[in-house]
């Protein structure tokens, strides 16, 4: 025997009432809780807490300095760290897939030197920057071929090539500054030095408060936020975490491996000359010299704006950020009278503090498990 059911206007409405209520308390919880987990992972974030230990040294040295936060030290700490931000961007991808670069601070050796030259030669600009681009990228291909395809580890491949490179830079400029670039020379300079926007006293509308940021640093940020669009949106991406994850993995499920790992290579490389156009550009000359060293700052910005030494982490504001860090702990050191030296003790702890905010315990960082004690006061 069926049960009566009673179809009256009340009992249905309070039934669609009833249904309607329910439906709208699932999609606030689930809003509630996209919510939550987006600010948490912010907040867990390696590139979250770099950036409010920036934010925290530039209050307290404009506090106690005050010509820190004037519009000149502001542009030239932005000059300063946008070419480490640029090259650190490069090696972000290198390092995403489990790899290093060595060779990034000698590459910009020898593409200044290869484009001072055909400059000195009297080539046009774009044929010298050209020439420069093409030979920082066959350091990169032939980084990326032994790496990717014989098999090679990237830290023996690199330090070769970080050998190599300088030796030719050394052996090509016959050991000499290159500065006599011929006709194109105002044009070279006028690329490695244009500023915006220009104050009112250089003939541009910016006040006299607004700093005069590079063309390095406006190439930087565009360069950054290209590579985060890919980040987020790309298959490439999501196979340079696959990669870095469980390579043998990633091999499986048909990621190409082998040619996603030399692109990485060769963006590094790209990413070096590019850097070094500019500063050649901006300096007026081509020195050897130029790079030496650099590669140790770049992969300690990467490392601590958050990407993983053992691959399938990393993002481009973290990039930008930990050269950004790098460059203000410098400038402060400065301004507070330090001997500059000090630099890389700052540097060495930081890089250390880096890998220890970004180690796991029990499936989560060490920072983040703090911060949940400390939230659920246990």
């Amino acid at each position: 025997m069926q049960p009566e059911v009673i179809h009256t206007g009340e009992t249905v409405k309070a039934v669609e009432a009833g249904h309607t209520a329910a439906d709208h308390a699932h999609i606030a919880d689930v809003a509630q809780l996209r919510e939550s987990t987006w600010l948490s992972g912010v907040v867990r974030s390696q590139p979250f807490w770099v950036s409010v230990a920036l934010l925290a040294l530039i209050i307290v040295m404009s506090a106690t300095e005050p010509s820190f936060a004037s519009a000149d030290n502001v542009a030239n700490i932005t000059r300063n760290f946008a070419p480490f931000g640029i090259m650190a961007l490069g090696m972000t991808i290198v390092i995403i897939t489990g790899g290093i670069d060595l060779s990034v601070g000698s590459v910009m050796g020898l593409v200044s030197i290869v484009a001072g030259l055909f400059l000195t030669w009297e080539y046009p600009w774009y044929v010298a920057f050209g020439m420069g681009f093409l030979v920082g990228m066959l350091c990169g291909a032939v980084n990326g071929f032994f790496v990717a395809y014989v098999g090679m580890p990237s830290f023996v491949v690199t330090l070769g090539m970080l050998a190599m490179a300088r030796s030719l830079a050394v052996v090509l400029s016959a050991n000499q500054m290159l500065y006599k670039f011929g006709p194109d020379a105002p044009t070279v300079k006028a690329i490695g030095q244009f500023k915006w926007p220009l104050r009112e006293a250089s003939g541009g509308w910016a006040p006299e408060w607004m700093p005069e940021f590079s063309g390095h640093f406006w190439i930087m940020l565009v360069l950054g936020g290209i590579l985060g669009a890919v980040f987020i949106f790309s298959a490439w991406a999501r196979h340079l975490y696959a990669i870095g994850g469980n390579e043998n993995a990633a091999r499986l499920t048909g990621v190409p491996v082998n040619r996603i790992k030399w692109q990485a290579y060769v963006f590094c490389s790209f990413c070096a000359a590019l850097a070094a156009l500019l500063q050649l550009g901006y300096n007026g000359s081509a020195i050897n010299a130029m790079g030496a060293g650099y590669e140790l700052r770049v992969i300690a910005a990467t490392v601590i704006g958050g990407a993983d030494l053992l691959g399938g982490a990393g993002g481009a504001f973290g990039a930008i950020i930990g050269s950004a860090l790098l460059e203000v702990i410098r400038n402060a050191l400065l301004m507070a009278g330090i001997d500059s030296n000090w630099q890389g003790a700052f540097v060495g702890a930081f890089i250390v503090l880096a890998v220890l905010l970004g180690m796991q315990s029990g499936g989560k960082s060490i920072f983040a498990n703090l911060w949940e004690r400390l939230k659920t006061g246990k």
